[in-house]
């Protein structure tokens, strides 16, 4: 494959070229008002969404268009699983402990499902059951121990070996075996950012794009042009500034890859879904996922060990060509078909994986919103920082979400060794041996 043969452009903006976007220009006034949110994602919109149906007045800035940072750069995956499969939730938390940390992602999921149903958003949903693949003798294992703590909670699943996989997923017996569940679907991300952002100004919701934050001095955040007063501030951004929190300290970031290919045919799409399009990723540390969008195109992401962890972005096309040669290699029948776009991107995270949804210890008034790992956390952690506004009692998912909790390399090592290694190696713990962290104390 020549590297000319994929445009470096998010499929996702062309996507809203057919489209009616309300237009909300940048901030170049001060207001006031309740709340401000500052990020126009998932995590954000949800927020803002849920204040203004509380009846408070909110404002929401955001740097770009509503959705256009990683939430338009993203898949459109709604599944609870991001980077962590609910046995790797339960190893770490236990039984009780997991089942809330997994409940989150299910409860972003019904979310995002009922507007889109509510408001009737036009934003190509597709009820597609997951399809977890093993790769390997580790990955068949993980898959059986998925299987296990899914029958052990009472969470319905089928698991399937290399030889009935074949059955619903046309493949050269790449995968050992593979495990599926429902209750999950696809999206185009940007198209639910901005159908959702007309709802909102609908409810009153003043939206300023193209407006980023400058800093905060007190209960004011500044934009170049304007400003806004709060008596609360939520932030749901990406690429915390240190100018504005240390504790961007704790927000790390992983780069992946996605490209979609020209429309398949019916042909194509039942011999690689012979029972049904899946929402499929495999069990590799740095994993590869595919889907299938409403006009039948597979859109497919992935990256390499040595890119995820880079602390800039990369935009080379190899990335990509070298995901896109393996998946041809496990479905040869689509070797010569194209893939016309793709494009990178940093997804915010955490080094245990879990979002921060806390206030700041020296500034109350001020929420963070951080390191969201796929569209159903950012939405419930959107949802429940607007939720602790309105209830200040609110405490029921602190224990995981809180800024301080422990973690295997800390803060102090990070500065001699650096955020890149810091992250790599509480990535592979978090995944993969942590346990027993519910009930840490709270440091001073």
């Amino acid at each position: 494959m020549s590297r000319q043969s994929l445009l470096l452009q998010n499929w996702w903006y062309t996507s809203l070229l057919h489209t009616n976007t309300d237009e909300c220009p940048p901030l170049t006034e001060h207001i006031v008002c309740d709340t401000v949110v500052v990020g126009g994602g998932m995590a954000g919109l949800h927020a803002a969404q849920l204040l203004a149906e509380a009846g408070q007045s909110v404002v929401l800035l955001e740097r770009n268009i509503c959705g256009g940072s990683s939430t338009g750069k993203s898949a459109g995956f709604l599944t609870p699983d991001s980077e962590l499969e609910l046995h790797q939730l339960i190893r770490r938390y236990g039984i009780e402990g997991g089942k809330a940390v997994w409940s989150m992602a299910t409860e972003g999921i019904a979310r995002i499902v009922d507007n889109i149903q509510t408001h009737a958003l036009e934003c190509d949903l597709q009820e597609q059951q997951s399809l977890f693949l093993g790769i390997g003798r580790g990955g068949q294992h993980a898959v059986h121990e998925e299987e296990a703590t899914r029958s052990s909670v009472g969470y319905d699943s089928i698991v399937y070996d290399a030889r009935s996989l074949c059955d619903i997923i046309h493949h050269t017996h790449a995968y050992r075996a593979g495990i599926r569940y429902d209750g999950t679907y696809g999206i185009n991300p940007l198209l639910y950012a901005q159908e959702l952002k007309h709802v909102l100004l609908q409810k009153g919701v003043r939206i300023y794009e193209s407006t980023a934050m400058v800093d905060i001095v007190g209960h004011t955040v500044n934009s170049h042009l304007g400003s806004v007063e709060a008596r609360e501030i939520i932030l749901c951004v990406d690429k915390l500034e240190y100018n504005v929190s240390s504790v961007a300290d704790d927000v790390y970031h992983a780069q992946t890859f996605l490209s979609i290919s020209e429309p398949l045919s019916k042909e194509e799409v039942d011999e690689l879904f012979p029972k049904g399009p899946l929402l499929c990723w495999d069990s590799q540390l740095v994993y590869s996922y595919f889907r299938l969008t409403g006009d039948r195109r597979l859109l497919l992401g992935g990256g390499s060990a040595l890119t995820t962890f880079l602390p800039h972005d990369v935009t080379s096309p190899r990335v990509i060509e070298a995901v896109i040669a393996d998946f041809k290699r496990r479905f040869p029948f689509l070797k010569h078909h194209a893939f016309i776009q793709y494009w990178p991107g940093r997804i915010d995270t955490t080094r245990d994986l879990v979002p921060i949804v806390d206030r700041d210890p020296h500034r109350p008034y001020i929420q963070y919103v951080l390191g969201c790992v796929g569209l159903p956390w950012a939405t419930f952690c959107g949802d429940y920082a607007a939720r602790k506004i309105l209830d200040p009692d609110l405490r029921s998912h602190d224990l995981f979400l809180r800024i301080d909790r422990p973690f295997f390399f800390p803060s102090l090592a990070q500065r001699f060794f650096g955020k890149m290694i810091a992250f790599s190696l509480n990535n592979i713990w978090s995944k993969y041996i942590q346990k027993d962290v519910v009930g840490s104390p709270r440091r001073p």
